[in-house]
């Protein structure tokens, strides 16, 4: 990981552990995927797959400092649920933020509390200084009919 992306990661909710990653073209360019906790949501994982540009692609095409915006996530029950002290408003919280260029971009996930069902939320997108990204992915942990603790 490039020293500017490795300092971007330093204030983040949470920190993500690669567990996989693969070529998918003759230059390099790989996909990574990624596992991180939900910091306040014992027994929940999120796994975010994305793209990761490689030195030949980046020689070649310029724009040396940034990824692309594409991710994908999936989030499982991976343990007893324990709810600790989550947003529950409309907006949910940032829980998770990686650094995909120098300065300007950002890979992150929320976490939204959908009352009405019982789920926690995650959606998957880019954060951009002047332009926002649409390219967002979402999954979902249903509660339902489930034994959940609340954090002390």
């Amino acid at each position: 990981m490039p020293a500017a992306l490795a300092l971007t990661l330093l204030g983040t909710p949470a920190l993500a552990e690669e567990v996989g990653s693969f070529s998918n073209d003759w230059t390099g360019n790989g996909v990574v995927i990624e596992a991180f906790p939900d910091p306040e949501v014992e027994g929940v994982t999120c796994h975010v797959a994305h793209f990761s540009r490689s030195l030949i692609d980046r020689v070649t095409k310029g724009n040396w400092f940034e990824d692309p915006s594409n991710a994908s996530i999936a989030c499982r029950q991976t343990g007893p649920l324990v709810i600790g002290d989550i947003e529950t408003d409309e907006e949910g919280e940032e829980i998770f933020s990686e650094g995909k260029s120098l300065v300007f971009k950002s890979l992150a996930v929320r976490r939204i509390w959908d009352d009405a069902n019982k789920t926690l939320v995650y959606v998957v997108y880019t954060k951009q200084v002047t332009d926002g990204s649409a390219k967002i992915a979402i999954s979902t942990v249903s509660t339902f009919n489930q034994e959940v603790r609340r954090k002390p």
